[in-house]
């Protein structure tokens, strides 16, 4: 390697390694904004709220480092032609395809570790993801106690606590529980001053422990409301009192929420090639049953034509509907009206299952294509950056932090569009996955082209000239013109 690669690789690892650094920080805070939920009222700690953050970036990889390549090209070449360095090499006779060639291998080879890393690294992560939340689920139900709020997250209860002390939230004061009745029901409610949570014996219940408390209580069940009105209120004084909620319902909602699967996001590049025919086959087999089911509907019945007899008579009609009185012809026409209404619902329904089997197939299809597809743009965004760095001759972080953020954007913005469109079946998922890169690969070799060509492309005294004669007209002309 000559001192010259070295000193361009020099110049563009600065600025990457520090800008990766800082998006991916930035992407991860938003997964926090948007994970939040899942974390509160679990008791975590530090270590795995941490552990679990970690392993749920690792996806943004794949977004962060085209974005990061794109930023710090555009940097390394806007300081290079900045400090006139570019200019000295071309005066030198080293053109400035030589000049970017060792960074456009270097980016190669970042473009092949990005695809090794989604292909074999991320699934691995995103599965360990998956599990932590389910354990977490499992282990620790979400349940957020406020301190001077009710609570109904435990089936059958309204829970307040006015305190809640200790390092895991254990203590507790100024308790109050009402049991959830409607009013054929016993009516209970306790108050106590302290309490604390212990360690249950069975993990689908809450042991609470209740000091110096009352339980109230109104017998009301199976008595009719003239005895309720002579039934007196009943009151428990108690020194101790062990408490188990179930809350077994909620645990199992939550495992629900986070049962693992046999997530297409957990495969690599070949075993998702085997995934997609499968699903083919179980898509082809869903249709068929979908379209029988809707011929069958929409006959009532069907008629084995093999084993019914061939009938020589004509088919003659059986009715008139004029004909028929008023009352019948009625019940005729409402028997229609409400198969057709039954056979209308009945499409919708098959709409929204057909449309979730299509979309399932697509995302897996667009998963698959994706983790080949951002190598090509690292390599597309390179091309753009050095074109605009070379062209622009700012460096630092101004000009190249605004282009890079309107260019990641338009790309951001074309793979959301895309991506809704081949959900929906609109759009073949093949095409919608490489259509982004497809879109900025010509404009990367033209603004390439124009980089080797020392084209005046952000010349703005070049774009004056064009436009003079258009803005002459709109311009007021000088007092002294008219003496001259």
């Amino acid at each position: 390697m000559k001192i010259l690669d070295r000193y361009i690789i020099k110049t563009f690892f600065g600025p990457f390694l520090f800008i990766f650094s800082v998006l991916f920080f930035i992407f991860i805070v938003n997964i926090i904004w948007i994970q939040m939920s899942q974390f509160m009222g679990k008791g975590l700690s530090v270590f795995e709220i941490i552990k679990l953050l970690f392993y749920m970036g690792v996806s943004v990889v794949s977004m962060v480092l085209p974005l990061t390549i794109l930023l710090a090209s555009i940097m390394a070449f806007g300081d290079l032609g900045e400090r006139y360095e570019l200019a000295a090499m071309k005066a030198a006779g080293i053109s400035l395809t030589r000049v970017m060639l060792p960074l456009f291998i270097l980016n190669i080879i970042l473009s092949v570790v990005l695809f090794f890393f989604q292909n074999n690294i991320t699934p691995d992560f995103q599965r360990k993801a998956k599990n932590m939340l389910y354990n977490v689920a499992a282990t620790k139900p979400a349940l957020n106690f406020t301190p001077g709020q009710f609570i109904h997250q435990i089936p059958t209860y309204a829970v307040k606590f006015d305190e809640i002390s200790g390092e895991n939230g254990s203590f507790l004061k100024g308790i109050y529980i009402h049991k959830s009745a409607n009013i054929f029901e016993n009516q209970q409610a306790i108050v106590a001053k302290n309490g604390q949570f212990a360690p249950p014996e069975d993990k689908n219940f809450l042991k609470l422990k209740l000091y110096d408390g009352y339980i109230y209580e109104d017998d009301f069940r199976n008595k009719e409301f003239r005895e309720r009105l002579k039934q007196p209120n009943q009151s428990v004084k108690f020194d101790t009192l062990v408490l188990h909620f179930d809350i077994s319902e909620l645990i199992d909602k939550a495992l629900r929420k986070e049962q693992i699967t046999d997530d297409y996001r957990f495969k690599s590049y070949a075993e998702l090639n085997e995934s997609i025919v499968e699903k083919r086959k179980e898509n082809t087999e869903v249709m068929k049953g979908l379209s029988s089911s809707l011929v069958s509907n929409a006959n009532g019945y069907i008629y084995s034509i093999e084993n019914t007899p061939k009938s020589t008579s004509k088919a003659e009609q059986q009715y008139k509907l004029d004909t028929i009185k008023k009352q019948k012809k009625l019940d005729a026409l409402l028997m229609a009206y409400n198969k057709v209404e039954t056979q209308i619902n009945d499409l919708e329904i098959k709409k929204g299952e057909i449309e979730g089997v299509v979309k399932q197939h697509n995302k897996m299809i667009m998963h698959q294509q994706r983790i080949l597809s951002y190598s090509f743009t690292c390599i597309i965004f390179f091309l753009i950056g050095a074109s605009l760095g070379s062209i622009i001759r700012k460096g630092g972080m101004g000009v190249p932090v605004v282009v890079s953020v309107v260019i990641f954007i338009i790309f951001h913005t074309m793979n959301l569009t895309v991506e809704n469109i081949a959900w929906k079946g609109q759009m073949n998922p093949y095409l919608a996955a490489w259509l982004p890169n497809m879109i900025l690969f010509p404009f990367s070799i033209w603004l390439t082209v124009k980089a080797l060509t020392d084209s005046q492309l952000f010349d703005i005294e070049k774009y004056k000239v064009l436009l003079k004669p258009i803005l002459s007209k709109f311009q007021k002309k000088k007092e002294h013109a008219r003496y001259q």
